[in-house]
């Protein structure tokens, strides 16, 4: 029978102990599915935001060939695109715990990922104070073969490996035709609104 020495049984746990925690650092498994609820709608929804008591409802899609701030200065161009905006108006209402800050996104059909338009200081969403309700809108540049299928995910930016909410909203585009109507029909311009807060009814 061969004995090992402390030092090695040592060094051996070591490994073993530094193999686990890498394991778990990895985002693959901070971030595992398995500890996010998916909650599902669809536009005019009011969805529960990850169990805090606050709201979110999609309440208009609109597309656009240009877009511009509402308190741009009267040189501000608007700012065009090849591609099609799309503007998504929400309404939130806050509960009492301050929920995660949300990360939004669009998901296209064919598996792209949008991002927000940068540059643009009234397209966000976020939550006011508890008690109160805010209205605004996010907008994205899309690639107009993606329309078809849309869905915007919310998702919180968290920190800690707990049981979390993604928000997943369907924006009603089931077809190629109804992608390519909606394509056609893009306004020349789309004002992008402050956003407005008020208190919660």
């Amino acid at each position: 029978m061969k004995l090992y020495r402390p030092a090695t049984i040592v060094v051996g746990i070591l490994f073993v102990l530094i193999g686990g925690l890498t394991r778990l650092a990895t985002p693959d498994h901070v971030y595992d599915k398995q500890n996010m609820e998916v909650v599902g709608g669809t536009i005019g929804e009011a969805l529960d935001y990850g169990g805090s008591g606050s709201t979110v409802k999609i309440t208009r899609v609109r597309f656009a060939q240009s877009i511009v701030d509402d308190d741009a200065n009267d040189d501000d161009k608007a700012i065009e695109t090849n591609g099609v905006y799309v503007a998504l108006e929400w309404d939130v209402v806050r509960g009492v715990k301050k929920p995660d800050n949300i990360k939004p996104t669009l998901l296209a059909d064919g598996g792209s990922v949008y991002e927000p338009v940068g540059g643009m200081s009234n397209s966000s969403l976020d939550m006011p104070d508890a008690g109160f309700a805010r209205t605004g809108t996010l907008v994205f540049e899309v690639n107009p073969a993606d329309v078809k299928n849309l869905t915007l995910k919310l998702e919180p930016t968290m920190l800690f490996n707990v049981l979390g909410s993604e928000i997943h909203v369907d924006l009603g585009i089931p077809t190629d035709a109804i992608a390519q109507k909606l394509i056609d029909d893009a306004a020349p311009q789309y004002v992008v609104p402050k956003p407005v807060t008020r208190v919660a009814s």
